[in-house]
């Protein structure tokens, strides 16, 4: 238990120092924004309660606001994807269930099923980060690419933190 907190504790330092400090500097033109920080919320583990759930992405969010003083739209956007995230692991559940004390990851469920719950999850968030940054509907194609062109690098980034967090670790 203690070994978790941990643990959590010390990605959720990392992922806010990383996305602070390195990954807001990239930046494309504007259409490339990479959010890897939501790492932290994919991979909490499957049977933490859902307000324990919204509360950490609720922290996870206000703590990226408050470094780059965007007055909350990453909170909301991190508090909506994390109540939208047991529908998606509902949706992508094995018949058998999911293992108990497990976290969704790469090792754990392979490659398809990892990369198509991240992918939903990141559009999520993306999609509500960008249309609340932009907050009208009259440039919305110009929103909606840039939702697609970052959710499609941060998953990338995503795919490279798991097998570079796997790559030492005895497979089963």
């Amino acid at each position: 238990m203690i070994n978790n907190i941990l643990k959590h504790s010390v990605r959720f330092v990392f992922l806010v120092l990383l996305q602070v400090l390195i990954l807001n500097n990239i930046q494309l033109n504007g259409f490339i924004n990479p959010y890897l920080y939501i790492l932290f919320i994919i991979m909490l583990p499957f049977e933490i309660p859902v307000w324990l759930l919204m509360l950490l992405a609720f922290v996870m969010g206000i703590s990226i606001d408050m470094f780059l003083n965007t007055m909350g739209i990453h909170a909301a956007a991190c508090v909506f994807m994390a109540y939208t995230r047991s529908y998606v692991l509902n949706f992508f559940s094995p018949r058998d269930g999911y293992e108990s004390n497990t976290e969704p990851s790469l090792e754990y469920l392979g490659l398809t099923w990892f990369l198509s719950y991240s992918s939903i999850m990141v559009f999520i968030h993306h999609f509500v980060f960008f249309f609340i940054e932009a907050f009208r509907l009259t440039e919305f194609f110009s929103t909606f690419f840039r939702v697609i062109v970052s959710s499609v690098f941060t998953i990338l980034l995503i795919i490279i933190s798991q097998y570079v967090a796997f790559k030492g670790k005895d497979k089963r």
